[in-house]
C-alpha cells in the first residue's frame, strides 16, 4: 500500500487563492484577461491566446450555412458567424435543449462539484437570428449539398460545419450500459452530469470502505483522454482523506504502453502512479464486464483472457464518430481515423480534405490530437475564417496548431496545467505556472476560473 504521506487540499482559501493569482500576473494582462468580468483572467487552460478581436467589417453575404451540433464548437462557431456575416442564413441543428458543462464532470463524480453546476440552457447562448432546428442530422448527402433530418426535412447548404461530438459505444462492451452506472460499484465519468452525479454514488462508499477499485482508459480516441487518470488519482486522494487508503488496492488499465501522449507528462505519471501504490497494466483491454458479480473480463498480450474482481470499476466506453457521419462520405476513407469514423479533415484549415465546402470544429474531426474543449475553442475560430475566406474567394488562411489542454487534477486542490500541440510539445501559456509541476495555482484555474471562459467562448468571444 502507498506511503504516501498525504498533502490535503490547498492552504489557502477560493477567495485568497484568487487574489494571489491576480497578484502574480503583471497588471497589463490582467486587465486583458478580466475585461470578460466574472473572474476570468486565465487564458491558459482554454487558451492559446488572450481576448479576440473581431474584424468591424461584417461580410455581406447572402450564403447558406449550416452548422450540425449545438455543443460547445457549435455554438461558438453559430455565434462568431452571426456576427461576421450580414445577410446569411445560418441554421443550427441539434434536438439537445440542455447544455451540459463537461470539463466539469469529473469534479462531480469525485464529489467536489454538485450536478446542477454543470447543467446548463442551450437557448441562452443560441444566437437571436440563427434558425435552431431541434432535431438530428440522420443522413449526410455531401455530394448534394445537403443533410436530411430524422424526422425527415431535407437542408440544403452552401457550407457545412459538422460539430456533432461524438458518440459513447456501450454497444462495444458486453454488460455495460449507462442504466448500470451508480450500481454495483460502476462508474463512467463521461458525457452526462447524471452519469458523473451516479458515480459518485458509486465511488463515495467505497471512499469509506476501500477495497479493489479499477480504472479503465479504453482504446483509440476518447473525449479528454486526462478524465480516467483524473479519476484514479482524485480517488486515491479521497481513500487517503477517509482514512481507508491502507485497506484498498488500486490499479490503472491501459490499452497500449502509454499513460499519456504527451512524453513529459508520460514519464511523469510512470512515477508518479507507483509512488502511490496505483499499479499500472499495460496492454490491456476490457472485453466483457459482469456487475452483478463485480467482475470484469480483460484480454492482454502477456496473460490473454483473465477476469478481475472489483468493489469500484471506472469503465468509459470505446468512443467514435456518430452514426450518421461515421457512415456517410464525410467519414475518413483510409488511415488511423477511418475505423471509428472520424470526420475527414486537414488537420491545419479544418476543411474537408475531398468536400470544400465542407468544415469540421470540435470533437468530431479526425485529427491527431486530444479530443478536449481546449482543442473546440481553439479550432472554432480557424474554421470560421477559413469559411470567410471561401466565401471572399480566398485561400485558407487561418490555421488550427493542434492547441490542446488538459487541467490534469492529480488531487483536491492541486494540478498539472498540460498545453501542448501537433508537436507535443509543451505551449504554456502563462509562464506563472510550470507545465511539469503539480500547483495549486491550476487547481484554482479548474474550478473557479474555467468554467465562465467556457461560457464566454460558447457566445463566441476568446480566440
Amino acid at each position: 500500500m502507498s506511503q504516501r504521506t498525504p498533502r490535503g487540499t490547498s492552504p489557502r482559501s477560493p477567495a485568497a487563492a484568487r487574489d494571489a493569482l491576480r497578484a502574480a500576473l503583471n497588471r497589463r494582462d490582467f486587465l486583458k484577461l478580466s475585461g470578460l468580468g466574472g473572474g476570468v483572467f486565465a487564458a491558459g487552460t482554454l487558451g492559446g491566446g488572450l481576448l479576440y478581436s473581431t474584424p468591424s467589417r461584417a461580410v455581406q453575404t447572402n450564403a447558406r450555412v449550416v452548422i450540425v451540433g449545438a455543443g460547445a464548437a457549435g455554438l461558438a462557431a453559430a455565434n462568431r458567424l452571426s456576427r461576421r456575416l450580414d445577410g446569411a442564413q445560418i441554421t443550427v441543428i441539434d434536438r439537445r435543449e440542455p447544455h451540459y458543462y463537461q470539463p466539469g464532470l469529473t469534479l462531480v463524480a469525485t464529489g467536489v462539484w454538485e450536478r446542477g453546476k454543470t447543467e446548463d440552457r442551450n437557448d441562452r447562448y443560441m444566437p437571436r437570428d440563427v434558425d435552431w432546428i431541434k432535431a438530428h442530422v440522420a443522413e449526410y448527402d455531401p455530394d448534394h449539398d445537403r443533410v436530411v433530418t430524422d424526422t425527415g426535412e431535407s437542408i440544403e447548404y452552401d457550407y457545412l460545419i459538422v460539430a456533432t461530438g461524438l458518440q459513447l459505444r456501450f454497444d462495444q462492451v458486453p454488460g455495460m450500459d449507462p442504466e448500470r452506472i451508480g450500481s454495483h460499484g460502476v462508474g463512467c465519468v463521461y458525457d452526462t452530469p447524471q452519469n458523473a452525479a451516479r458515480t459518485w454514488e458509486a465511488l463515495e462508499p467505497f471512499t469509506h470502505q476501500g477495497g479493489k477499485g479499477l480504472f479503465i482508459r479504453p482504446p483509440g480516441a476518447i473525449k479528454c483522454a486526462g478524465a480516467p487518470l483524473k479519476m484514479t488519482m482524485l480517488t486515491e486522494h479521497r481513500l487517503r482523506q477517509r482514512g481507508a487508503r491502507e485497506r484498498s488496492e488500486l490499479h490503472y488499465y491501459v490499452p497500449g504502453s502509454g499513460l499519456f501522449s504527451q512524453p513529459r507528462i508520460d514519464d511523469f505519471l510512470d512515477n508518479h502512479f507507483p509512488e502511490r501504490g496505483i499499479t499500472i497494466h499495460r496492454h490491456h483491454r476490457v472485453k466483457e464486464l459482469d456487475a452483478e458479480n463485480r467482475q470484469v473480463v480483460f484480454t492482454s498480450e502477456e496473460h490473454g483472457e483473465h477476469t478481475e474482481t472489483f468493489d469500484f470499476i471506472h469503465l468509459p466506453p470505446p468512443m467514435s464518430a456518430p452514426e450518421p457521419v461515421r457512415e456517410s462520405p464525410l467519414a475518413a476513407q483510409e488511415g488511423e481515423h477511418a475505423a471509428d469514423g472520424w470526420l475527414e479533415v486537414d488537420p491545419y484549415t479544418l476543411r474537408h480534405k475531398r468536400y470544400a465546402n465542407v468544415f469540421g470544429a470540435g470533437d468530431i474531426c479526425g485529427v491527431p490530437i486530444s479530443k478536449t474543449s481546449a482543442s473546440s475553442k481553439n479550432m472554432v475560430p480557424v474554421v470560421v475564417q477559413n469559411l470567410i475566406d471561401d466565401i471572399e474567394g480566398r485561400e485558407c488562411s487561418a490555421e488550427y496548431t493542434g492547441y490542446t489542454s488538459c487541467p490534469l487534477i492529480t488531487e483536491i486542490g492541486r494540478a498539472i496545467l498540460v498545453e501542448f500541440d501537433y508537436s507535443l510539445e509543451m505551449v504554456p501559456t502563462l509562464p506563472l505556472i510550470s507545465p511539469y509541476e503539480e500547483h495549486w495555482v491550476s487547481w484554482i484555474m479548474k474550478v473557479e476560473l474555467l468554467q465562465p471562459m467556457y461560457n464566454a467562448v460558447l457566445r463566441g468571444r476568446f480566440a
